[in-house]
């Protein structure tokens, strides 16, 4: 929903990034939840250079996003996730077994699949001749290729948070750049037609090409 400045729930990310990361700053997954949740939310940020003792206050790494709802203040995407969806059964189913089941693979796509995916990225900056953990990689793709080529949704028979995170991790171009794997693209691209996600990833387009806005008439 349009942020409201009365809304206690807060999603916090940096003032402004370079072109590259746009698009894919983890805080778009609080922004996301929060639309496909209808819950209203602000937006504040922290500044990407000279990050303040604040910032390192509230995400011990200097990272963003963080959470703050109320008087609760939440670091990592995957718990401020988790915090949002327990807001919502659009999220977060209220069976018992399908809660289980989507905190499962909540935490399977932030440990099981992300955990792998970004060091294989790491590596392959370097232009290695062969990228030492791409076998690693694949063979998490490839277990994620014999779920979706069997079902539509994680779990639930339906959208959650799951879903959300799942398809954050795997639309990455450099993990859809491998190939191979037409089931999880079509799942990747399902996901991401969904109006929430296309609104959350344009506000945070909006937000970092204002600010480009701001610096170049600040310098």
């Amino acid at each position: 929903m349009v942020p409201d400045n009365q809304s206690e729930l807060t999603v916090w990310t940096f003032d402004w990034v370079p072109d590259g990361p746009r698009g894919y700053v983890r805080d778009l997954r609080l922004r996301w939840a929060c639309e496909e949740a209808g819950l209203e939310y602000q937006l504040r940020s922290v500044p990407f250079e000279d990050r303040g003792a604040d910032h390192f206050a509230r995400q011990p790494f200097g990272q963003v996003p963080f959470l703050t709802d109320g008087d609760l203040r939440l670091f990592e995407s995957g718990a401020c996730l988790l915090h949002i969806a327990e807001k919502s059964e659009a999220l977060m189913p209220q069976d018992a077994e399908e809660k289980a089941d989507t905190l499962s693979w909540v935490i399977a796509a932030l440990n099981s699949v992300e955990m792998v995916s970004l060091p294989w990225w790491f590596v392959g900056l370097s232009n290695p001749p062969e990228n030492p953990l791409e076998d690693w990689l694949r063979s998490r793709l490839d277990v994620m290729e014999h779920v979706f080529a069997a079902r539509d949704w994680l779990t639930a028979g339906r959208f959650t948070a799951a879903d959300l995170i799942m398809a954050d991790v795997l639309r990455l171009p450099w993990v859809r750049g491998l190939g191979r794997y037409a089931a999880t693209d079509a799942y990747v691209a399902r996901i991401c037609a969904r109006p929430a996600f296309e609104k959350a990833h344009a506000d945070q387009m909006a937000h970092f090409a204002a600010a480009d806005t701001t610096r170049s008439i600040e310098t």
